[in-house]
């Protein structure tokens, strides 16, 4: 079992994150925690014992600390976590801090479960091919372990014909109505058609990302609401 620290000052996120981890067989969410300060304690206190934090999904824009910083902090541990960054920033600046710094995967909010499930995929696939405490076999080993992480073009990400940036804006828009919202709604607040907007929906409906509730009330047809999983 893949143990898990989720780090993100969001409550709802959050909870997500955990959400989407449950869905994952192999990992285990341990603890969550809304600061730098409270992670790095969490982090530092596993490391420990017997049963040490094996990731943390860290969200870079926390309240007390840079999450660059967290993520050097807890690269100082023994044993150190493996970090995969969790962020809206789109600056390539920061990719390469948090890189630098010790993620191995980045993550851009929002994203589908079927990104997330993607890098945590990855994630086990590496960790299978680079087992602690064992050495190397070769440089080749080496090389297929580190090229697990590589996240090309993957239809399971970007269905094909889906442009990434408006399937980002679509999930964007799901995940901020609380009470779910409408392809019209959709449509509206991304600036494309109704027809496209419900073909990204029903995409994002069918790899588990969203749900889909029928509206019967008022007059005229019923409206398909779809809601954040």
């Amino acid at each position: 079992m893949i143990t898990v620290l989720i780090v993100e000052d969001d409550p709802l996120i959050a909870e997500a994150h955990r959400t989407y981890l449950a869905r994952l067989q192999g990992y285990s969410a341990v603890g969550v925690a809304h600061t730098a300060r409270a992670a790095m304690q969490t982090a530092a206190a596993a490391a420990a014992t017997d049963t040490p934090i094996d990731l943390v999904l860290l969200d870079l824009g926390l309240p007390d600390a840079s999450g660059i910083n967290l993520a050097s902090a807890l690269a100082g541990l023994r044993p150190a976590p493996d970090i995969i960054a969790i962020t809206s920033e789109r600056d390539l600046e920061m990719v390469r801090a948090a890189v630098a710094h010790g993620a191995l995967a980045y993550l851009l909010k929002p994203f589908t479960f079927a990104a997330f499930r993607d890098r945590l995929e990855r994630y086990r696939r590496y960790r299978s091919a680079l087992p602690a405490g064992v050495d190397a076999a070769s440089q080749d080993e080496v090389d297929r372990a580190l090229a697990e992480m590589r996240t090309a073009t993957d239809k399971s990400v970007t269905p094909k014909g889906a442009a990434p940036q408006t399937i980002d804006d679509v999930a964007r828009a799901v995940r901020d109505a609380a009470d779910g919202v409408t392809a019209d709604g959709v449509a509206r607040s991304v600036g494309v058609s109704r027809v496209t907007a419900w073909r990204y929906l029903e995409r994002l409906a069918e790899n588990g990302t969203v749900t889909r509730h029928t509206d019967y009330g008022g007059t005229g047809r019923p409206k398909t609401r779809y809601q954040w999983r």
